[in-house]
C-alpha cells in the first residue's frame, strides 16, 4: 500500500449545462415573463448558495466522469486513452486539483506537476525565466534548487533567446516546449501530461518521450494522455481506457490499445460512408473486398485485400489527392499510397461519380489486425491519425498448414543470393 501514489475511489465529475428553450412554436408574452421569472429565481438561489450560475431555460446534467476507480504505484508510467469527450482531460484536471470531484475521492501522495492545455500554469505577463521560478515555488522548491535546474530547463526547451520575453509573445510551440521542460525537470514525484505534445514538432516529441522515460526510470510516476497509440505502447506499461467517462479497461498498454482500436470492429463486413456538404467532393464510400469480390473483414494470409472507394464530385475542382493508409492495431502506419501512384499520375475529379480500387497483394501483411483509412486532401499527406478518421477494420488470418513466424508487419519473403568469395577470416 505504501507504493500507491494515486488512488481513485468511485470518482465522479458532474457539469450542469443550460439550453435555451424553443422549438419553433408560438410563444406568448406570458410564457416569456414566466421563463424570465423562473430563471431569475434559480440564478438568485445559485448565487446565494455559492453555486456556479448556468444560463439557459432547460438544465442538463452531464457526467464527464462516473465511478472511476484505479490505483497507480510509484515508478509506473500509465497511459490514458479514449475518444474525444471520454473524460481524459477532466480526469487529469481532478488529479491536478484544478477542479473538484462531484463524487468519490482521490488520494495523491507526492508533488504533482501537470502539463494540460496550452496556457495552463504560466502567467502571460511574466517572462519565461520568471515563470520557471514561479512554477518551482508552487511545487515547493527553494530558489537555490530551481537555479540548479535552470540551465537544464533552458537547454531542453530551446527558448534561451526568448527567456526574458513575456510568454504571451511565445508561439504555441515555444510555450509547450518551455512548459514541458519546466514540468519534467523540477523533480515532481508525479507528472501528468495531456496531449498538448501534439503541438510540438516530431523531434521535440521524441525528446519529450525520452525524458518521460527517464522520469519513470528515476522512480517517479507519469500519467500520459495521448491519441498516439504507438507512444502509449512504447512508454507505458499499463493503460486506462476511458469510455463515456467510465473506465472501460485497465490493462497492459498493448492489450488496452488493441482493445480500444478494435472497439466496434466486428466479424461482419464494414462499409464506411462519409459525406461533407461543404466540400466539392461531398461523400465517398470505403469498403474492403476479398479475392472473389465479396465484402469481407477477414482475409487469409495468402489472399489479397482490395480497398475500394467511390466518391461523388458535385462541382468542378482540381489539385485534390486521395490518400489511403493502413494502420496496425497500435496505430503504427504500415502502408501508404496516394493518387500519385495512379498509372496516369492523376485521378479524375470531374463532376460525377467515380470508383477506384487499391490492391494489397497476398502474403504481404503478416497475420494481425489492421485498419484502412482514406482521406481527401488539397495537398499530399504524410500521416493521418487513425482515431480521428473513419476507418475499416480488417484482419489477416493464418491459413491451414502455414503459420507465419515473421516479426513485424511485412511478411513478404525477400530474395537472398550467394555471391561467392572467401570467408573474411581467411
Amino acid at each position: 500500500m505504501s507504493d500507491i501514489v494515486i488512488k481513485a475511489e468511485n470518482l465522479g465529475k458532474k457539469y450542469t449545462i443550460g439550453h435555451q428553450a424553443g422549438n419553433g412554436r408560438y410563444v406568448a408574452l406570458r410564457d416569456v415573463v414566466m421563463q424570465n421569472a423562473r430563471s431569475f429565481w434559480r440564478v438568485t438561489k445559485d448565487l446565494v448558495r455559492g453555486k456556479p450560475i448556468v444560463l439557459g431555460d432547460d438544465l442538463e446534467e452531464v457526467w464527464a466522469l462516473r465511478d472511476v476507480s484505479f490505483e497507480i504505484r510509484r515508478g509506473e508510467a500509465v497511459g490514458i486513452i479514449g475518444r474525444n469527450g471520454a473524460g481524459k482531460s477532466t480526469l487529469l484536471k481532478v488529479l491536478s486539483r484544478i477542479t473538484e470531484p462531484s463524487a468519490g475521492r482521490v488520494t495523491i501522495k507526492g508533488r504533482v506537476a501537470s502539463l494540460l492545455e496550452v496556457g495552463t500554469g504560466f502567467h502571460p505577463e511574466l517572462t519565461g525565466r520568471e515563470n520557471i521560478y514561479l512554477n518551482g515555488a508552487i511545487l515547493g522548491m527553494t530558489r537555490a534548487e530551481i537555479r540548479r535546474k535552470l540551465d537544464e530547463i533552458v537547454d531542453f526547451s530551446g527558448v534561451e533567446k526568448f527567456l526574458d520575453t513575456p510568454v504571451k509573445r511565445y508561439s504555441s510551440g515555444m510555450y509547450v516546449r518551455l512548459a514541458f521542460a519546466v514540468a519534467a525537470h523540477l523533480e515532481p514525484e508525479i507528472l501528468l501530461v495531456d496531449e498538448v505534445l501534439a503541438v510540438g514538432d516530431a523531434e521535440f516529441q521524441k525528446k519529450c518521450l525520452g525524458k518521460m522515460g527517464e522520469v519513470v526510470g528515476e522512480g517517479r510516476t507519469v500519467l500520459f494522455v495521448s491519441h498516439q497509440m504507438h507512444a502509449i505502447s512504447t512508454l507505458c506499461r499499463e493503460a486506462i481506457w476511458l469510455d463515456g467517462g467510465a473506465v472501460r479497461a485497465f490493462l497492459p498498454s498493448s492489450d488496452a490499445v488493441e482493445s480500444y482500436l478494435s472497439h466496434g470492429a466486428t466479424e461482419e463486413p464494414v462499409v464506411v460512408h462519409r459525406i461533407d456538404e461543404r466540400k466539392p467532393v461531398q461523400g465517398f464510400y470505403l469498403k474492403l473486398l476479398n479475392s472473389r469480390g465479396d465484402l469481407s473483414s477477414r482475409f487469409p494470409f495468402d489472399e489479397g485485400v482490395t480497398i475500394e472507394f467511390s466518391y461523388t464530385v458535385r462541382r468542378p475542382t482540381h489539385a485534390l489527392y486521395l490518400v489511403c493508409f493502413v494502420h496496425a492495431s497500435d496505430g503504427t502506419s504500415v502502408l501508404f499510397s496516394d493518387s500519385r501512384d495512379h498509372p496516369d499520375s492523376r485521378v479524375s475529379f470531374s463532376v460525377g461519380t467515380h470508383c477506384l480500387s487499391l490492391s494489397i497483394p497476398g502474403q504481404l501483411l503478416a497475420p494481425g489486425r489492421y485498419f484502412a483509412s482514406v482521406v481527401i486532401s488539397h495537398q499530399p499527406v504524410g500521416r493521418v491519425d487513425p482515431e480521428r478518421n473513419q476507418q475499416c477494420p480488417f484482419e489477416i488470418v493464418q491459413i491451414a498448414g502455414h503459420r507465419s513466424t515473421r516479426k513485424g508487419f511485412v511478411a513478404l519473403p525477400l530474395p537472398w543470393t550467394e555471391t561467392g568469395g572467401e570467408h573474411p577470416g581467411n
